[in-house]
């Protein structure tokens, strides 16, 4: 049985670039307390999927619409 699926290309999946990304005291402390506070277990997913999600939101917001 093959466990991969049709077409899905797990090369372009793999994260190989790396970004650096530099908080102040009072930022990394607000992050800190919101993952105890939720439980986040993984800050680099978290951190991944908040910046994603704003990307994501604004290609939707800037979308040409027709009407």
């Amino acid at each position: 049985m093959n466990s991969r699926r049709k077409g899905f290309n797990t090369e372009k999946l793999k994260r190989i670039h790396r970004k650096e990304i530099l908080f102040n005291s009072c930022e990394l402390e607000a992050i800190n307390h919101y993952c105890r506070r939720y439980r986040v277990r993984n800050k680099s997913k978290f951190l991944r999927e908040a910046i994603i999600s704003k990307v994501l939101n604004r290609f939707d917001q800037d979308y040409p619409r027709l009407f």
